[in-house]
Order: C-alpha cells, then structure tokens, then sequence
C-alpha cells in the first residue's frame, strides 16, 4: 500500500483535514487540563503560562505562537505560514468554547496523558498532511527535518525535555511525570508516522 497522493490537494480537502486536526488537537488539550496535567512544545509554554497567570489558554496560545510566523514565512513559505495562523486561531477558539459543552467528571491522569498524546498526535499528523501546523516550536522541529532528515518527533522529544525539565520547579513531580507520558506518546506517534515522502500532495 502506498501512502503518496499524485494529486494536489482542494481547498476542500485542506479544510477538513486542518479543521479535524484543530479538533482532535482542541479535545485533547481539554483533556489534558482537565486532568491539570500539563505538555511540552508551545502549547506546553502556554499551558504552564495560563496556569501561572490566570489567563486563559487560548488567549496565551495565540500570543505566544506570533513570533514564529516570521521563521515559518521566511523558511517554509505563505501557504504553510497561513494555514498554521488559521489554524492557531481556530485552535484558541475550539479550546475557548469546549468548556461550554463538554465536562469531565472523574479522569485518571495516565489516562488523560495517553488520550491527549493519541488525539494531539493524530491531529498534527492530520494538519501535517495538508500542510499546515499548530506553529510554534513545531515550525522549528518540521524545519530541523526539512534540511536536515532528523526527525520531527526527536526534535520535539529534546525540547520537550527541557521544557519538563523546568516544570519540575513549578509543578508536583507527579504531575510533570504522567505529563511527559503524554508527551512521549504524542513524540512517538509523530515519529513514527510522519514521513515527507509519504505527503507529496500539497
């Protein structure tokens, strides 16, 4: 089985694909804090910023992704930069709302790792594969693979390590524990299954 598309994508296409990867990626950051876990790459800095300040985790994911539209338009070009705006915002907005119509009860925290690891992971590779993203620190991991061949998910498992590695000053060692569970089961799900050659539709 082949996995390589000969046709160009629609504009069709690229909406659903970058819209069901914002929801999966929506739902499982929900879950994530509603566990009061927390995660690595830029939506972990925002996560941990929200968490401290009080702001809300959209609002912070939003601001904290604008310098990096700057890098991803200089190396990766105006359709990558403008799908991953697009669906930045609408990743703030779908984390701003579901509150409104979703509540957890009871949740174990390994539980809520791995589900946000599963769904987060399956959303990027969604987003990926029409060429887009949920910026960030994420642009620099696709960017690191793009001229280098080092993958995509090592880049982020590195950062993330630091980013945990801060964490363990802020937050119980408990919490940073089943948080980098989610985080190595989002890291390997990208390593794994994300391949350039594999998209070559556009």
């Amino acid at each position: 089985m082949t996995y390589a598309d000969p046709l160009h994508h629609s504009s069709l296409d690229d909406v659903q694909g970058l819209s069901l990867g914002v929801f999966l990626c929506g739902i499982g950051i929900f879950v994530l804090t509603s566990a009061g876990l927390i995660t690595g790459q830029t939506a972990g800095l925002a996560v941990i910023i929200a968490y401290l300040t009080g702001y809300s985790f959209g609002t912070v994911f939003f601001l904290i992704n604008l310098p990096f539209y700057f890098l991803a338009y200089k190396r990766l070009g105006a359709e990558f930069t403008i799908k991953s705006l697009i669906s930045v915002t609408m990743l703030s907005v779908v984390t701003e709302f579901l509150p409104y119509g979703f509540a957890i009860q009871s949740l174990s925290p390994a539980l809520a790792a791995v589900i946000f690891g599963a769904l987060v992971g399956l959303g990027l590779l969604a987003m990926f594969r029409h060429n887009g993203s949920l910026g960030g620190l994420g642009v620099v991991a696709l960017l690191v693979q793009d001229t280098t061949g080092f993958k995509a998910g090592w880049v982020q498992l590195i950062t993330d390590a630091v980013i945990f590695s801060v964490a363990l000053f802020l937050f119980p060692a408990s919490v940073v524990g089943y948080s980098l569970l989610g985080a190595l089961v989002l890291n390997l799900i990208i390593t794994f299954n994300h391949r350039r050659d594999r998209y070559i539709a556009t």
